[in-house]
């Protein structure tokens, strides 16, 4: 790793955080944010492929029968498809989706969901708009910080040092 040669005083601002850890953390970020460029769309074509991201609406028969596992206001289930027959999908969720709002989180647990409680089927697609605003949000961002010098990594005048009003001299009264 390029930090380990660095002395220790270029690693730390005043040994209390290193000062490569904006710049990851905006790397973060940034990551996290790539998952706004996807959307789930409406599935056009064949079935989906096992390994894609896929999105069910439930009807009121799938919310009655799958209701003791998942809750009775399931509203769509999101997950990867696992695997597709002709009488039901295998999700591994990772997200329900409230009838009256909210998101309970999965962490990938299959379940079988019949075809007859789908009334929809959706697929995770790339969003060229989505990924345009964010690329636009991401340059004001770095032009913000670059004109700014949010970072303190910008240049100082050393030749301009604001003058002490509290020595200002008085003329005594006579």
């Amino acid at each position: 790793m390029l930090l380990a040669r660095w002395p220790a005083r270029a690693r730390t601002a005043g040994n209390r955080q290193p000062v490569l850890a904006l710049p990851r953390r905006c790397l973060v970020g940034f990551a996290v944010l790539l998952a706004g460029c996807y959307t789930l769309e409406p599935a056009r074509g064949p079935a989906p492929q096992p390994g894609t991201v896929i999105g069910l609406d439930i009807n009121d028969a799938g919310r009655s029968a799958l209701g003791g596992s998942m809750g009775p206001e399931i509203g769509q289930i999101e997950g990867r498809l696992v695997e597709k027959d002709s009488s039901e999908y295998v999700v591994a969720v990772t997200a329900l989706h409230l009838l009256r709002g909210g998101e309970q989180v999965w962490h990938g647990e299959n379940v079988r969901v019949k075809s007859e409680y789908v009334t929809s089927l959706y697929e995770r697609r790339f969003s060229p708009a989505r990924s345009a605003a964010l690329a636009a949000a991401g340059v004001g961002a770095v032009a913000l910080i670059a004109t700014r010098s949010l970072i303190g990594l910008g240049k100082t005048d050393p030749g301009k040092t604001p003058g002490d009003t509290a020595q200002t001299q008085r003329r005594p009264r006579p």
